[in-house]
């Protein structure tokens, strides 16, 4: 049953409005609950024209939900700068812990891909909602942890007399090991969240998705890449390094 009531006027900012409360079904994330109001009724009515001076906009919930997802991106860019600045005081080095922070990028493309990657199952219905987003947040903290012992293994090699080759390769060596261990706990973990949800554990199904299939991408390119792009620094950095004694002896 529909009902107007002609003997109240309702004014936001001095312009009157008429408001139509939406309640989202149980179990509905307010993200797909917003998206579903946006198609089927903002953007229908507008598809059909509206009268001069009239508008429509989503409200409430909604723009709290907006606020927070951009505080969440702004999170995020001050979560990489951190970590990337808490490396350079470990390392003592500018260029390390930016071979190291490539993983982040590669991180997120594996979460992003794993997410549109069990959404193609039927029986999964995951939306990029809220938690989902923190999940990134989770992975910038993760993936760099296998680049460092590679990298830090690499380093003490190099400071006991190993050439660059033999250093990056017994670094591979000695560390696969233990980043296969941490990686493959660290998945099995997760993974009766994702593939197997149970009543409650959907809320973060999103989560897990974006951790577990980010971490395995960046630890397939720790394993891969990351030796050859690490050789190719350290001897950079020894090349930088003979120009500039070259340089001071040839002045003395």
């Amino acid at each position: 049953r529909q009902t107007v009531n002609t003997e109240t006027i309702r004014r936001v900012n001095g312009e009157r409005t008429i408001t139509l409360s939406v309640v989202a079904p149980r179990g509905m994330p307010l993200e797909a609950a917003v998206e579903t109001v946006q198609a089927d009724v903002v953007d229908a009515l507008k598809a059909e024209g509206m009268p001069p001076g009239i508008d429509i906009k989503i409200a409430g919930a909604s723009d709290k939900l907006t606020a927070t997802r951009a505080a969440l991106t702004g999170n995020m860019g001050l979560a990489v700068l951190l970590a990337y600045l808490l490396m350079v005081a470990i390392f003592r080095h500018w260029g390390y812990p930016l071979l190291i922070m490539l993983t982040v990028p590669l991180g997120i493309a594996g979460g992003i891909f794993g997410l549109w990657l069990m959404n193609l199952l039927p029986s999964v219905h995951q939306p990029f909602d809220m938690i989902t987003m923190l999940g990134f947040l989770v992975l910038i903290g993760v993936v760099v942890n296998n680049p460092i012992l590679l990298v830090e293994q690499a380093l003490q090699n190099r400071r006991a007399g190993m050439d660059v080759a033999t250093s990056v390769i017994e670094s591979t060596r000695v560390r696969v090991r233990p980043i296969m261990m941490t990686t493959l706990t660290t998945l099995g973990g997760l993974a009766p969240l994702v593939f197997l949800p149970r009543a409650g554990t959907e809320l973060y199904r999103g989560l897990g998705i974006i951790v577990l299939f980010g971490l395995l991408s960046s630890t397939l390119l720790t394993l891969t890449f990351m030796p050859s792009l690490l050789a190719l620094v350290l001897r950079v950095g020894e090349r930088m390094k003979g120009r500039v004694a070259g340089k001071v002896v040839t002045e003395q």
